[in-house]
């Protein structure tokens, strides 16, 4: 498998666990379900957020990479 595959499933899955995260937050009780206050579940779920965001640029710029052969 290549890399940019195996980076590409760990964005979506960063995404996913931030969207969750998220929706917990905001719906559920982040206070008895994560032990934290609202705010910083928030702040959590936006972290994981961008993550899955910088890991899928930083995965078509790997695909980008591995189509002009730069990389192995």
């Amino acid at each position: 498998m290549k890399l940019s595959k195996l980076m590409h499933v760990a964005s979506v899955i960063t995404g996913f666990i931030g969207v969750s995260v998220f929706l917990i937050a905001v719906f559920g009780s982040a206070d008895s379900t994560f032990s934290i206050t609202k705010v910083d579940a928030l702040a959590c779920s936006a972290i994981l957020v961008l993550i899955a965001i910088w890991t899928q640029v930083a995965t078509i710029h790997h695909m980008i990479l591995e189509k002009s052969g730069e990389i192995i």
